[in-house]
């Protein structure tokens, strides 16, 4: 269980994140809404340590893991596939997933796991990022991330921009992780996919989670997407 409770951060002066709570189940999909600015990257930024938490807690199964330097986060089982992907395009795809793999010791059994959820990657192992198309390169970014073999996976609004194909395709790996256990906590703004994936919205104002729902009897014309999304 991912709990965070009354975070607060930003830059500098400028404070961004004012007094966030928030949980995230194992085997579940937690969606974080909210219009742009109000803090939705910054709170996943926070939560791996690369923005530090000014107060407020972030407990891992019952462990903190704030005030921990970022790069430690990654070994008590969170990961994070930021907006824009952050691959190293030279690279090809193995050494793209080694690099995901390395907290872990490169293990072969997560490194077959995460090719079986993405077979596509897998004929595609020598050639660079770079070369890959839109779709490919967010699954290589997941993929990467899951090298970690991670309790909590951390997605920023991991299909925008993509063709429906691929968003398909993004959509039924995530479900294929929440079977298999991880929490998985997703900035998306498409309100068919928060009702088609998730299991808990929770919807960001100013800095802070003003409500939080089960998505169980929402509807994509209820209120609340109007309220905390809609333009």
């Amino acid at each position: 269980m991912l709990e965070v409770t009354g975070l607060t951060a930003g830059y500098g002066p400028v404070r961004v994140l004012h007094g966030v709570d928030f949980r995230a189940a194992p085997g579940q999909v937690t969606c974080l809404m909210g219009r742009n600015g109000v803090g939705k990257s910054t709170f996943l930024k926070c939560l791996m340590g690369l923005v530090p938490a000014s107060s407020g807690t972030i407990l891992l199964n019952g462990l903190p893991l704030q005030g921990l330097p970022a790069h430690e986060v990654p070994k008590r089982g969170l990961a994070h596939v930021p907006q824009g992907r952050r691959l190293f395009g030279p690279l090809t795809v193995a050494e793209n997933l080694a690099i995901g793999g390395l907290v872990q010791g490169n293990d072969k059994d997560t490194l077959h796991r995460v090719l079986t959820l993405f077979p596509r990657l897998r004929e595609r192992l020598s050639q660079t990022a770079q070369t890959l198309s839109g779709g490919e390169q967010q699954m290589l970014a997941i993929a990467r991330a899951l090298c970690l073999a991670p309790k909590v996976l951390l997605l920023d609004e991991p299909t925008e921009g993509l063709q429906p194909s691929m968003i398909a395709l993004i959509e039924d790996a995530v479900r294929q992780l929440k079977e298999q256990g991880v929490a998985v906590v997703l900035v998306e703004q498409r309100v068919d996919a928060v009702l088609k994936l998730a299991d808990h919205v929770a919807f960001m104002v100013a800095g802070r989670v003003e409500e939080a729902r089960d998505v169980a009897g929402l509807t994509a014309g209820d209120p609340l997407f109007r309220t905390y999304v809609g333009v």
